[in-house]
């Protein structure tokens, strides 16, 4: 369960230092560099002054000139080494967030990943974590604004006490007022981002349905939906950005009016035999910017640590189960290895029998089911599951693999309990095709790949087993053909070819398919299953299919009927059962809308 107890920003800037001590504490160190080297300016200028003045030894001008020179030569190398140290501890620091947060995704059961809508899955992936390492991003100017300020303090401190006591005063009126407003701007940043995301969201939705929208006819409705969410959005931005820049003007006059104020004591003492010198006065108005820095980035750092928390709850909102140091670890180290090793592929034991018993799983707030199933698949069988729409095949199938977490029921696997089907039931134990596949926008050979290393004998072998050679060879770069989005430039058919030759590299013990052949003609279908079961393959797969050519080849099939199993047996066995013949004949009708399964 998601802890709903608000989180502490600090610690999380504190838990993204741990990560990388020795970087960030580096890039600190050049920052504070930057931030305190302008001091050593003010002191040679007012040294300067005085000798004008007489008040002190001569000085030429030519030494303050190049000590000027000297210092901004020395101040661009080190802004220059700071600014690519910290920009390489900001990357890893948002990459390392974001690849916690994927793996915490993959951790999902498979069918129900998240809640939201992909456009606002990506909205918190980019823009959240954006505004978590902004936050982190900061530290480093508020600690350098905090040195130089104090470095600054003690200057002055020696100079006047009295008037560096009242330089004070304004910066601490900058710090309550960024207290004081801390709610405030956590309220009106999470109604922004919210807002955004529901924008973002609405946009990915939409673009992925615009045939469905424009044979519907209601483009204008939808675009009527989309002025009055952009309406929302910026009535939110506006009310955020309001607060957090009027916030900022806040800061900043509040410490310019007082910095007036103590320049208008000062330069009267300029007129007392023991008042400031010129030089002093110099220093004085100099550094008093330092000071006033320092209150303005600590008034502004508290605003943005609070905004920092909304975006990390919600983060892990998106994550079911999730902690907000459950984003946090090792960095991602992408920089140093680009191109990881791949994980050779281990052997499982050979499959001998897989064995369910009482498999139950109910979709929350819905109907469809599955309910006491009871299946065994022995080695080389080839066993289809069938039934209606809505009957709970693909339910089945998602349960039994630990896509969704099954509510009841046993499995085993050569007579050995599986505990875990998320983590078990995979490569090299077992494979998936679902039913409506996904490719990725690259070419033909990554998609099957996907990152692992075959030997193009076994590529065009497992392309051979799909019965995917012809398209392959017609298709203009072969293997390195770009698919597309989704594979939007192939067609259905060659999708789900595409999708089994994958999982044929994977070479698994036991394939799954759900509906493979729907995109599929007969002859095409017919192929497919022999190359699988009559080449001398000893495959065991477990197929949901209503289609004959898959009835006719099982060695087992089973029925289902509103999530539970009616019967089972060869297509000969079960041509006389009601429901069988129903789906032999192709005359069984949808009893209600399509649900899952």
């Amino acid at each position: 369960m998601t802890d709903h107890r608000p989180i502490r920003p600090l610690r999380i800037i504190v838990e993204l230092i741990r990560q990388q001590p020795r970087r960030y504490g580096a890039s600190l160190a050049l920052w504070v560099t930057i931030w305190t080297m302008p001091i050593l300016v003010g002191v040679v200028v007012a040294r300067y002054f005085d000798a004008l003045t007489g008040s002190r030894a001569t000085t030429e001008l030519t030494v303050v000139v190049a000590a000027i020179v000297a210092y901004a030569l020395a101040r661009v190398s080190v802004i220059w080494s700071a600014m690519r140290l910290h920009a390489n501890v900001l990357f890893r620091a948002g990459a390392g967030i974001r690849r916690r947060m994927m793996r915490w995704i993959y951790r999902l059961p498979g069918a129900r990943p998240v809640a939201e809508s992909g456009g606002e899955v990506v909205s918190r992936f980019r823009d959240d974590v954006d505004h978590i390492v902004e936050a982190f991003d900061f530290t480093v100017d508020l600690v350098g604004a905090a040195v130089s300020g104090i470095a600054a303090l003690v200057v002055l401190w020696r100079i006047d006490t009295t008037m560096t006591l009242v330089v004070v005063a304004p910066a601490a009126a900058v710090i309550v007022i960024a207290s004081r407003t801390g709610t405030l701007v956590r309220r009106y940043r999470k109604a922004a981002r919210d807002a955004t995301e529901a924008i973002t969201g609405f946009l990915g939705e939409t673009l992925g349905s615009v045939q469905a929208i424009k044979v519907a006819g209601v483009e204008d409705q939808m675009l009527r939906r989309f002025d009055a969410l952009n309406e929302t959005r910026k009535r939110m931005m506006v009310r955020d950005r309001t607060l957090t820049e009027g916030l900022h003007a806040v800061f900043r006059n509040t410490v310019s009016l007082g910095t007036g104020l103590i320049l208008i004591l000062a330069a009267g003492t300029l007129a007392t035999p023991d008042g400031l010198t010129v030089g002093e006065f110099s220093l004085f108005v100099f550094l008093l910017t330092r000071i006033t820095d320092s209150a303005y980035f600590t008034g502004r750092y508290i605003a943005q640590l609070k905004q920092a928390g909304v975006s990390m709850e919600r983060s892990v909102d998106l994550l079911p189960g999730a902690r907000w140091q459950d984003l946090m670890g090792a960095p991602i180290e992408a920089l140093e290895d680009p191109d990881p090793p791949v994980v050779p592929r281990r052997d499982a034991p050979e499959l001998t029998r897989l064995e369910v018993r009482g498999l139950s799983y109910r979709y929350p707030g819905a109907a469809a089911r599955i309910e006491g199933i009871d299946l065994e698949i022995r080695s080389g069988e080839f066993v289809v599951v069938t039934g209606r729409v809505g009957s709970g095949k693909t339910t089945l199938l998602r349960a039994l693999l630990g896509l969704l977490p099954a509510d009841a029921g046993t499995i085993t696997w050569n007579g050995e309990p599986v505990d875990d089907p998320a983590t078990f039931m995979v490569p090299p134990r077992t494979a998936y095709t679902p039913q409506v596949p996904r490719l990725f926008s690259m070419t033909l050979r990554d998609n099957l790949l996907l990152g692992e290393r075959r030997t193009d004998t076994e590529v065009r072998s497992a392309i051979a087993d799909a019965v995917l050679e012809r398209d392959v060879a017609d298709m203009p770069d072969g293997l390195d053909t770009m698919v597309g989005p989704r594979g939007v430039r192939l067609s259905g058919g060659q999708i789900q070819r595409a999708a089994a030759a994958r999982m044929f590299l994977r070479r698994p013990q036991l394939l799954v398919f759900d509906d493979l052949s729907s995109a599929l003609d007969v002859e095409t279908e017919a192929a497919l299953w022999d190359r699988l079961f009559t080449d001398g393959s000893n495959a065991t797969a477990l197929v949901v299919s209503n289609r004959r050519a898959a009835l006719e080849r099982a060695d087992r099939v089973v029925v289902l009927v509103e999530g539970q199993v009616v019967a089972t047996g060869t297509a000969a066995e079960l041509r006389n059962h009601p429901e069988f013949r129903r789906l032999w004949d192709g005359t069984a009708a949808t009893r209600r809308p399509p649900t899952p399964g």
